[in-house]
């Protein structure tokens, strides 16, 4: 026997005795506790500590960065070590980096300091999805690759529940009962962490570790199985047929959504006077509870009807429905419902619409990382997803802020009125985008 065939059947025989149900779901929920972490949950911080809407909008944008160029530095994780080791090793890294932003909260210059440590765990958190999908892939077979794709996609989201509702509630709780915004987001942190470590230790005992995993350079060499070019595989992504509208299809796709999402809890947690709605931390955490329930039940279907009926028949639809919360926002702003009641039936819609709608993105993300570097290929389009994410949300803080200037009560409906008309162009790339015909597998 070969020795490519003794690492294929060796492949095989490990993966027959791992259950993909006692780690895939965990690692997904980990996957994305950091992200929602880092990109979501400190605009509340944040805000509660007082800092004005630009700055909040403008810096935590930036933290999409080592997401945007995550594939970088993706073959260094793919030759090096294992990825089980790295998904462990990124993960107790991440427990450390929680306790530190909590007690960065306490200093004095707290907000350089917590954007120093969000930074570093952006970065490590990058590198655990590099690690994670990777791992994800070396493991499973190609049919439950599939078969639990649906599965890696809900417990992500599940972890989404966690941050933006959970832990925002928790932390506003302990605000509405004495405790200082600074004690309460590090209480929350702290509570992260401990979550988080827990992870650690059962994906300790319970990942299972691939035979790839276990041969060494030199053997892996003989069997002939190549290594990721990141040099070739970037050079072979930008020559793909209409590759320029597939890039701006990408960057634009949510360019409203993308204006929108770091002012969204500013607007709820704002004074009525200056045209927020007036809600405590701890309002804002149940508001989405419901919201994070509606994009969790919008993904799935969404993914369900575009694997029945195919992207090309659907995208159009998607894309005007992925829309929808920019509207949600504008109407919320001219009539300002003073209840939570009111207000979460508007959000659920608004989220319920994101998360139908973003699946096309996913998918066609997905169909367009083929071939031989399937792996880089998706990491250089979530990058410029994530790039499309984060230039509007630099620029989305000091844009309200200057409508607030010019029409003294109407920032907010001003401006998300904006973000619907900056909704159109991913519309209209539409046109000139490359579409398969055949259903998403």
């Amino acid at each position: 026997m070969s020795k490519k065939n003794e690492f294929i059947n060796m492949k095989n025989n490990n993966i027959k005795k791992s259950s993909p149900w006692s780690w895939v779901p965990t690692l997904y929920f980990a996957q994305g506790i950091p992200y929602f972490l880092v990109n979501m949950v400190p605009v509340v911080v944040f805000k509660d500590m007082g800092v004005n809407n630009a700055d909040i909008a403008r810096y935590t944008s930036l933290l999409y960065l080592p997401w945007i160029f995550k594939m970088l530095w993706s073959p260094f994780v793919d030759t090096n070590s294992t990825k089980r080791n790295w998904v462990l090793g990124t993960q107790l890294v991440i427990v450390a980096l929680f306790l530190a932003f909590g007690f960065a909260l306490q200093l004095p210059n707290f907000f350089l300091a917590c954007m120093v440590i969000l930074g570093l765990i952006a970065f490590t958190s990058a590198t655990h999805d590099v690690a994670a999908d990777g791992f994800y892939m070396i493991s499973l077979t190609e049919e439950h690759q599939s078969s639990f794709a649906g599965i890696r996609s809900t417990f992500y989201r599940v972890s989404n529940f966690f941050c933006n509702s959970f832990i925002v509630w928790f932390a506003g709780y302990l605000i509405q009962h004495s405790y200082s915004p600074d004690k309460a987001w590090t209480f929350a942190y702290n509570f992260a962490a401990i979550l988080f470590a827990l992870v650690f230790l059962y994906h300790r005992f319970i990942l299972p570790k691939p035979a790839s995993e276990s041969l060494n350079s030199a053997t892996i060499a003989d069997t002939n199985i190549e290594r990721p070019s990141a040099k070739e595989a970037f050079i072979s992504f930008f020559k793909q047929p209409g590759i320029i509208a597939v890039v701006l299809f990408i960057l634009t796709f949510r360019m409203g959504e993308a204006f929108l999402i770091k002012l969204a809890v500013p607007f709820f947690k704002d004074a009525r006077e200056i045209g927020g709605l007036g809600f405590s931390t701890e309002d804002v955490g149940v508001i989405y509870a419901f919201g994070v329930t509606a994009i969790i039940v919008g993904g799935i279907l969404g993914g369900l009807i575009v694997a029945k009926y195919g992207l090309k028949k659907l995208i159009w639809y998607m894309a005007l429905i992925i829309n929808i919360p920019t509207i949600v926002y504008s109407i919320l702003a001219f009539i300002r419902p003073e209840s939570i009641s009111a207000t979460v039936p508007l959000l659920a819609i608004e989220q319920f619409s994101y998360g139908f709608g973003y699946t096309a993105l996913m998918i066609y993300m997905m169909q367009i990382s083929k071939g031989q570097y399937k792996t880089t290929y998706f990491a250089i389009a979530t990058g410029i997803s994530a790039l499309g994410m984060m230039i509007p949300g630099f620029f989305s803080g000091e844009l309200q802020m200057t409508i607030a200037n010019l029409f003294p009560g109407m920032g907010y409906q001003y401006f998300f009125l904006i973000t619907v008309v900056l909704g159109i162009p991913g519309i209209i790339t539409l046109l000139f985008v490359p579409l398969e015909g055949k259903k998403a597998q």
